[in-house]
């Protein structure tokens, strides 16, 4: 039982390293999200709010007046969607296949946040619990100083990785609210289009 027991031991103290260096990684990660979020927020925010004054007007027999107002060059995901949407009038199957590749590109994009707010709890915890045998060793040696820093690692760790599950999920729920908000405008000027034909 003891040999089971010493290579378990082993097994989790091997793993901190590793917990450790994720940690960093994630940590880094979610730092570079919160960055490009907020640039992309403010751009999205302004065309979203723009196309969505413009869609709350759409008919079936103005939707051309749509297409002439949406940009050359589109700065957002949903006004590539919806001029593409909009240049396949009358086929449409097309449109409900370029409404599902909407669909996929915004659940790829709220893909990082949700792996943020699920990895960053997991490795918070290991990096809590791996250094807890050590401490308690050396809390029953009397060595103090090991104790101390084990201890100190276990807090670190555990708020490095609230940090991390705090701004995924912030970002996700703010990502999830504006991909349902864009596939309802998506899906109405598609709609229009289908009534138009």
């Amino acid at each position: 039982m003891n040999v089971i027991s010493n290579i378990l031991y082993w097994i989790s103290t091997g793993l901190l390293v590793p917990v450790i260096v994720l940690l960093i990684i994630f940590f880094v990660r979610a730092l570079l999200l919160t960055g490009a979020f907020f640039s992309r927020y403010l751009i999205e925010h302004k065309s979203g709010e723009k196309l969505y004054v413009q869609v709350r007007t759409l008919t079936p027999e103005n939707v051309g007046e749509l297409a002439a107002a949406l940009p050359a060059k589109p700065a957002t995901l949903t006004e590539a969607y919806a001029k593409k949407i909009i240049e396949c009038a009358g086929n449409e199957a097309r449109i409900d296949f370029l409404l599902s590749e909407y669909e996929m590109a915004a659940d790829k994009d709220i893909a990082t946040s949700k792996t943020l707010t699920k990895m960053g709890p997991i490795l918070g915890l290991m990096g809590t619990l791996i250094p807890m045998g050590p401490a308690l060793t050396g809390l029953a040696s009397g060595d103090i100083a090991s104790m101390a820093y084990n201890m100190q690692v276990a807090f670190a760790t555990t708020v490095v990785g609230l940090v991390i599950s705090a701004i995924g999920f912030i970002t996700q729920q703010a990502k999830e609210r504006r991909a349902v908000k864009d596939l309802t405008i998506l899906e109405f000027i598609a709609e229009n289009l289908k009534q138009n034909n």
